[in-house]
């Protein structure tokens, strides 16, 4: 009876795997469900390099050249999207800083840090806008959706004028004062576009690798821009009085 009893449970435990091949067979279903996880995520976007290019402005004699906006748009892909939060103060009369390169859907904000009203305003499409008139230490603030060039005014100072490029991607950059500029951009094919407010926008092609890149020369002929006085948000010109506040 014993020896019996004895063998059934022997046979019975040799059935059994044991506990190292258990283990096995877990380790095993573990990673394959890991890989197929890894498998369903999108793959690392390529690192971005430099591209390096430089713009040189012609103009009249004796004259500075306005500063360059720049910016690139993937040819290949879509373009990146990467709002902002940015900020153009008023102070001293004046819009501080002068020119600004902001993404599409960013968020510009106003504030007046002067101890006098200020009315900021612009015509320029596809967005204009009207922020109204508000008082030292209030803000007023504005969401780009449509990429464009925004002039923007104040409608109680003319001598208060901005830029503000909106771009339709991600990547853009004011050039230096000597005309050169670096875009980090992932590797592909890119329109780089140059501009400023005296100049029409030029643009040429660009490839981007893993590595430092260089992109031809652009020129921006600023030879037939002429001052001229803009007018107000009702359109109408500023009254002799506003020049002199």
């Amino acid at each position: 009876m014993f020896v019996r009893r004895f063998v059934a449970c022997r046979d019975r435990a040799s059935n059994r795997p044991s506990v190292g091949t258990a283990s096995k067979a877990v380790f095993y279903r573990t990673a394959a469900l890991a890989i197929a996880l890894l498998s369903l995520l999108p793959a690392s976007p390529a690192a971005a390099g430099p591209v390096n290019g430089a713009v040189r402005t012609v103009g009249r004699p004796g004259v500075a050249p306005a500063t360059i906006v720049v910016y690139a748009e993937p040819v290949d892909a879509p373009a990146a999207r990467g709002p902002r939060k940015v900020t153009l103060s008023q102070k001293n009369k004046m819009f501080q800083p002068r020119v600004l390169a902001v993404p599409v859907g960013s968020s510009v904000e106003f504030p007046n840090n002067d101890g006098i009203f200020h009315n900021v305003f612009s015509l320029s499409t596809p967005q204009p806008f009207d922020l109204g008139l508000y008082r030292a230490g209030e803000t007023r603030q504005r969401t780009f959706t449509s990429p464009g060039i925004y002039r923007v005014f104040c409608n109680i100072h003319p001598q208060m004028t901005a830029m503000i490029v909106v771009t339709p991607s991600a990547f853009s950059t004011i050039a230096g004062a000597d005309g050169r500029f670096t875009l980090d951009l992932p590797p592909g094919r890119y329109k780089i576009t140059a501009l400023s407010e005296r100049a029409t926008a030029v643009s040429v092609d660009a490839t981007s690798t893993a590595g430092v890149s260089t992109v031809a020369d652009v020129t921006l002929d600023e030879t037939s821009w002429t001052f001229a006085r803009h007018k107000n948000k009702f359109g109408q010109d500023y009254p002799a009085a506003a020049y002199q506040k």
